[in-house]
């Protein structure tokens, strides 16, 4: 990802910061402390940003937030691309997605929890910004497992009677199932094996 520099200020001095920068701290202040509980004195902390140079920069905390929310699901896509990309054998690309949160949902990683989730159980009911980019990030998910899912059908490589869009609406819920249960700190070995379970049933 480009990293950007902060436009000139209102007097026509350049910021001298890195937004790309202020942007992911900010994030992995909301993901800790999530959005109500994160304060502004947190922000300016963590960004080492002045009160008014954030607010030049970013405007509020909620534009902030959206910002910082977006570089999470923007790393997230990126992520899913590689992993389920078309020159990729479709089975070895789902293998790999499924395996890429089952190490993101086993420790340390795991029990941080995912900004995402943390984000709709909190806000996506109260907030509309928020619920068109949780429900964005859900549907490009779903939308890219299926197509996986259509190329392995098409290779003969899908069980009899499994339908890309029903199978892929049933991995997506697995994931982000292994998102929140990721909490309790599960052992790695026992998520990778319902995994593999979990494909091999739609798989021949």
């Amino acid at each position: 990802m480009s990293r950007q520099t902060a436009a000139p200020s209102p007097r026509g001095r350049p910021r001298s910061f890195d937004m790309d920068a202020a942007v992911e701290r900010a994030m992995g202040v909301f993901w800790t402390r999530g959005y109500h509980a994160t304060a502004l004195p947190d922000l300016l902390r963590a960004t080492k940003l002045s009160r008014g140079s954030l607010y030049a920069a970013f405007g509020d905390k909620h534009s902030l937030f959206l910002r910082a929310l977006d570089r999470y699901i923007a790393d997230a896509v990126a992520r899913m691309d590689n992993e389920l990309a078309a020159a990729r054998p479709p089975i070895d690309g789902l293998r790999a997605f499924l395996a890429g949160y089952v190490d993101r949902t086993s420790g340390a990683n795991g029990r941080r929890g995912c900004l995402l989730v943390a984000t709709a159980m909190e806000l996506a009911g109260q907030d509309a910004e928020v619920g068109r980019r949780v429900a964005g990030f859900f549907k490009a998910m779903e939308t890219r497992v299926a197509d996986a899912l259509s190329r392995a059908k098409t290779a003969g490589q899908l069980a009899d009677g499994v339908e890309p869009p029903s199978a892929a609406k049933v991995l997506v819920c697995f994931v982000e199932g292994l998102r929140v249960v990721g909490k309790t700190a599960p052992a790695r070995t026992a998520s990778q094996a319902t995994a593999d379970a979990l494909l091999d049933r739609f798989t021949r």
